[in-house]
């Protein structure tokens, strides 16, 4: 169902009143986790534990899905634009996306910006990545990369990461509306910016706010590990799954980079969901949109090799 008037309406209110983040961050934060909190207990297993690395130890919570029985993995990034977010707030969508693709799914509690800005947050994923890629004690199964927004910007810059550095390699990656460049001004060359950035919850200033709370320095901006579109090299990338939001700002640039990917000779699947919002793959799944995300997600996960 297309979003109709009455709704863009209310939306369009509610992003014209706006608060500023980087004066409210605690308040943001609050508001994020108590509107996802799971308060249910989960009628599913999980398992809390700690990934050594050399500067933190980094917490992680894995879900398994109903079926017993030994699951690749999927390494989940959450969203929440490098500052919000937690394991808690995204204890239902993890809760469903394991029980949606059969899929053991690992949830990193990585570092958030402004208290530990870029690239602390990134870096706590790769040691994630590097620990249930290549150490077979911990998992010896396929491991695929999943986040959302902030998540699959994350997601993407430890794949450029992981091939720079050479010590593992990421086969596959799902990237779910992602932030992928780093100029949500009036003069951004992407039309999803100046169609959607103003009206849908998700802004342009919001947009803004987050980048310049995850920078540690002017430059960072400027790094393809910030924002992975920068990037002059793409080969030897994971084959990739991207999938956009129609009425999301980040929609245009996430699918650029698909397009990158491709011409860099890169397996690539990029698929724009119709009347959805930024931050729709938190919805039930009873809702057309997340349904249709899994099928594709699903579809990816069981036919790319």
């Amino acid at each position: 169902m297309a979003i109709n008037k009455v709704v863009r309406a209310a939306l369009k209110a509610l992003s014209y009143n706006e608060y500023d983040i980087k004066e409210n961050l605690n308040l943001h934060r609050n508001f994020v986790n108590l509107t996802r909190r799971h308060i249910l207990k989960p009628l599913y297993k999980t398992w809390d534990y700690k990934i050594g690395s050399e500067n933190y130890s980094i917490p992680v919570r894995v879900f398994s899905p109903e079926k017993e029985s030994d699951c690749p993995v999927l390494l989940f990034f959450h969203g929440g634009g490098w500052v919000s977010g937690n394991i808690e707030s995204y204890n239902k969508v993890c809760t469903n996306m394991a029980r949606l693709t059969n899929h053991k799914v690992v949830s990193v509690d990585y570092r958030l910006a402004p208290e530990d800005p870029f690239p602390a947050g990134l870096e706590d994923c790769y040691a994630a990545a590097k620990a249930f890629i290549t150490n077979n004690v911990i998992n010896d199964k396929g491991v695929t990369l999943i986040g959302d927004s902030a998540g699959g910007n994350l997601a993407a810059a430890l794949s450029l990461l992981a091939r720079d550095r050479k010590e593992f390699k990421v086969n596959k990656q799902i990237l779910i509306y992602p932030s992928t460049y780093n100029d949500h001004t009036d003069n951004s060359r992407f039309k999803s910016v100046a169609e959607n950035g103003s009206d849908y919850l998700l802004t342009s200033k919001r947009i803004t706010d987050y980048m310049d709370l995850y920078k540690s320095k002017d430059d960072d901006i400027l790094s393809p590990y910030f924002a992975p579109l920068l990037a002059e090299n793409l080969r030897s990338q994971p084959k990739t799954l991207i999938i956009t939001a129609e009425y999301c700002p980040l929609r245009d640039e996430g699918e650029e980079y698909g397009k990158k990917l491709r011409e860099a000779g890169n397996y690539t699947e990029i698929y724009r969901i119709k009347d959805s919002l930024h931050g729709f793959f938190a919805l039930p799944p009873r809702f057309p949109q997340v349904k249709l995300c899994y099928e594709i997600i699903n579809r990816f996960l069981c036919e790319v090799n």
